[in-house]
């Protein structure tokens, strides 16, 4: 009941909204909250909301609100709204639950108690949804686990497989912008085990991708760790060129993005340009954050957002107005009107949305882009010649050849298209683009534009839900009228499945040497993949393969010279049919966007995931190669717990610089010498059963034999390359678990001894646990990479770093040697530790703990025991 804010708090709650209550942040009265970047706000807000004086403390706040002077330097807590998971990542972290609750129960605790304190989504996406419907026995297994789960735990959601992709439902259904709980209001956030959790920023919600251990610790109740991020103002300005198609500014924001070097930072858009971006553009523009290395891209709420939520939230309007009234309470809502509260930024870059322009890509590899306006002509004209080129000489390059088709005479020359395909497996997120080649089409018709008979058209959706909304908007009629049918879909043109072109059209091609072309929306575009005739091939933006086919070439000015003639003689250019992204976006958000979202809805309403379970205790399958209980509480005591001094410790391996979490972690298919395939043999496993580690991730027999077992790893103990170590003791080459395993056997225990950056790449949990379970009790290292140490210190093991100017070739370390390393009573952040070595050296080392609470987690070994020994107390 008491917060630490004292005498604040009853001034931060006297604001109330009907029944709930809310922090209001203006009551701070301080300007520099005026000034605070709209994404640092959110942060700011949870901080004061979680407060609690030991995960979260008020220096963590009054660090946000100096966020100017503290960025890149204060270490913050974060404690975000909710958690997401995907099936892959969620299978270890729901195990280690069901696990604790084993371990709980026979303690005699109830093992009810054991449930995710942060709400948490789990989706089970489309890595499943094929064997799924296949029923087949390698999912069963895991599928079963899920629906336990969604029945045995509190606070946790599962969808079931055949809803649609992770971030989709994320987007479509899971986010709220503001959530409801404990008598409070405050704004939406989210942390997921995926890169493309940004994707969710396009909407105003504040959320990125974590690790495994860390989605984890989030359930479980403990915050991120970060370092107040630099947040960087992409101010956007200028008039969206016409012929500019979603895809066309997504891309070229990205490119921009990248150029400038925002890599680690936050972004946040802002400018007059940004209210001509549909919510689907946003998101698809946060969903690069990879792309160009930003950790965030936040678009701020503003008129834009509530009109996408006013058509995909019908069954709960009052819903709207207590998201508009509250965000605009605490500043959190965007007014491009009012320019007087510009946050201040780290920096500001600005982008021209006007000089963006529509590309093609061509015409033989995607990486050679061609804007659509003349020049698109003048680089057909220099390939035609060109030693990359087709070799076409000077005087041939006009070359026509006549044929007939269906009786009637028409004429083929260079770049003439004769195959011309929608497919849209790259551009199923945002529908804008298919709903502009729709649009395109009906207006064109209307126009009395045709297309050449001759011409092998076809539509290829990704999805029954593009001809869903294809025939929701009216559009699909007209694009049959022009011969683009459905077909199917799946892979077609993209991998030369097409229908063969009409044989005069292949004798008009062999007779001139001619240079036909190719037009779709696919991602491969090879030369003669599509046809063995057509050699030239561009990759374009739907509505252009419909104005391309039209125009029955590519040898045209688009800007300048007219698409066809119509029925009356009349010229009738691009500029006349191409719809205006205001008729694109109405069409989008009125028609589509309410229309698909009421159809997920209805399927997530009939499903029966989420019922009561039949037992509190999961019934573990000891036949299962899947799914297993694993060892990490087989020592669980109510024992006050002081750190053990490491002593006699043996190397199980002696690393270089940059070790990444795939040369650590089990990824990708399971080689057939492994240890972990000696382990399923014993199975009873043939090699085609063995699957893949990334399947398996709930077994920790699979994945612990999996540790370093990359065939790239390079250990200094055996010098050369392989998933071998040296058994000290012994003197023998083996399997990295199997020295491990004969080393706990005899009970020593191990450390690993590493260069810089270890643990870079990926995050990956079982880059941790994997270890963990082999016995490693600490890693030193010249450096770590910060997500992995985390990680280390959340499976209680010791991340201890060289003293600056050392490292294990100045100490004359050669790996074979024996390490003590004492830990003290009271340890103690950042402590330095000394390290002896069996030889009469000692040095010392860094322990990496940055906080109260990572020394907590380090002393019961790690976070899942931490909560479990709480539980247990």
């Amino acid at each position: 009941t008491e917060h630490p804010f004292g005498h604040l708090i009853d001034t931060l709650l006297s604001e109330q909204y009907e029944e709930r209550r809310y922090f209001n942040l203006q009551k701070l009265s301080d300007v520099r909250y005026e000034k605070l970047p709209f994404c640092m706000r959110v942060l700011l807000e949870s901080a004061i909301r979680k407060c609690d004086g030991f995960y979260i403390k008020t220096d963590d706040v009054s660090s946000i609100l100096d966020w100017q002077t503290q960025q890149n330097q204060a270490e913050v807590a974060f404690s975000p709204a909710r958690v997401l998971l995907q099936d892959f990542t969620g299978i270890p972290a729901m195990v280690d639950l069901a696990a604790m609750r084993d371990a709980l129960a026979k303690q005699g605790v109830d093992p009810n108690l054991v449930n995710p304190r942060c709400p948490t989504d789990l989706i089970v996406d489309h890595s499943l949804q094929i064997d799924y419907k296949m029923e087949l026995i390698r999912n069963k297994e895991r599928l079963q686990f899920f629906k336990w789960c969604s029945k045995a735990f509190k606070n946790i959601n599962v969808v079931p497989p055949d809803i649609n992709a992770v971030h989709q439902v994320n987007l479509e259904y899971l986010c709220q912008v503001v959530q409801e709980g404990e008598g409070f209001i405050y704004p939406d956030s989210v942390v997921g085990t995926d890169s493309h959790t940004t994707m969710i920023n396009g909407l105003g919600i504040l959320g990125w991708g974590v690790g495994g251990i860390e989605s984890e610790a989030v359930m479980l109740g403990q915050p991120v760790s970060l370092t107040l991020p630099q947040v960087v103002g992409c101010k956007l300005v200028g008039t969206i060129n016409p012929l500019a198609t979603s895809i066309d500014i997504v891309l070229g924001i990205t490119k921009h993005l990248r150029q400038a070097g925002i890599g680690g930072k936050f972004v946040e858009f802002f400018g007059p340009g940004v209210q001509q971006l549909s919510a689907p553009d946003r998101t698809t523009i946060a969903n690069m954050c990879p792309e160009y290395n930003a950790t965030v891209s936040f678009f701020p709420v503003d008129d834009v957002t509530l009109q996408h939520f006013k058509h995909t939230s019908t069954d709960h309007p009052e819903k709207l107005v207590v998201l508009e009234d509250y965000l605009k309470a605490i500043k959190l809502f965007r007014s491009y009107s009012d320019q007087s509260d510009e946050p201040q930024y780290s920096e500001v870059i600005e982008m021209n949305l006007s000089s963006i322009v529509p590309h093609v890509s061509g015409p033989k590899r995607p990486q050679d882009r061609v804007a659509v306006n003349a020049h698109i002509n003048i680089k057909l004209k220099k390939i035609l010649v060109g030693f990359k080129g087709f070799h076409i000489s000077k005087e041939k390059q006009a070359t026509q050849v006549p044929f007939l088709h269906e009786g009637a005479e028409y004429n083929l020359g260079h770049g003439s298209v004769v195959i011309a395909a929608i497919i849209s497996c790259t551009n199923n997120c945002n529908p804008s683009v298919m709903l502009a080649a729709g649009l395109l089409a009906k207006k064109a018709v209307e126009a009395g534009l045709t297309v050449k008979p001759y011409i092998r058209t076809s539509l290829v959706p990704g999805s029954g839900t593009v001809t869903h909304y294809l025939n929701t908007s009216g559009v699909l009629p007209y694009l049959r009228k022009l011969g683009f049918e459905v077909v199917g879909y799946g892979c077609a043109t993209c991998v030369g499945n097409t229908a063969p072109l009409p044989e005069s059209v292949v004798d008009a091609i062999k007779q001139g040497d001619l240079v036909a072309c190719g037009v779709l929306s696919g991602n491969r575009h090879l030369e003669g993949r599509l046809c063995d005739c057509v050699r030239a091939n561009y990759l374009a933006s739907p509505p252009l393969v419909v104005a391309y086919a039209i125009a029955g070439t590519v040898s045209i000015n688009l800007e300048i010279e007219p698409l066809g003639v119509n029925s009356e003689g009349k010229d009738v250019y691009l500029r006349d049919i191409w719809p205006s992204k205001e008729e694109v976006n109405h069409t989008e958000e009125n028609i589509v966007i309410a229309s698909m979202f009421k159809e997920l809805r209805s399927r997530m309403e009939v499903r029966d995931y989420n019922k009561s379970a039949e037992s509190a205790l999961f019934p573990w399958d000891p036949k299962s190669t899947y799914i297993r209980c694993p060892s990490f509480f087989s020592k669980l005591s109510k024992e006050v717990c002081t750190p053990q001094s490491i002593e006699g410790a043996y190397p199980l391996l002696f690393l270089g610089d940059k070790v990444t979490t795939d040369h650590i972690s089990p990824a990708g298919s399971i080689a057939r010498v492994s240890a972990a395939a000696k382990y399923l043999q014993s199975k009873r496993l043939t090699p085609r059963e063995f699957n893949s580690y990334g399947a398996r991730r709930g077994n920790d027999a699979v994945m612990t034999r999996g540790t370093f077992a990359s065939i790239k790893l390079q250990n200094r103990l055996i010098g050369k390359t392989g998933p071998k170590t040296l058994h000290i003791p012994s003197g023998q080459t083996l399997d990295v678990f199997e020295a491990a395993e004969r080393y706990q056997r005899d009970g020593v225990p191990l450390i690993i001894l590493a260069g810089k950056e270890y643990g870079s790449g990926s995050s990956r949990d079982w880059a941790a646990k994997g270890p963990y379970l082999m016995g490693v009790r600490a890693v030193i290292a010249e450096s770590f990479e910060k997500i992995h140490r985390n990680h280390l210190v959340g499976m209680g093991i010791a991340p201890l770093q060289f003293l600056p100017g050392q490292n294990a070739d100045s100490l004359e370390l050669c790996g074979k040697e024996r390490f003590t390393i004492n830990l003290p009573q009271e340890l103690t952040p950042r402590q330095q530790l000394t390290v002896q070595v069996d030889t009469g050296k000692s040095f010392s080392v860094t322990a990496l703990f940055e906080n109260d609470m990572d020394v907590a987690f380090f002393r019961h070994g790690g976070i899942l025991k931490y909560v479990a020994r709480s539980l247990l107390l």
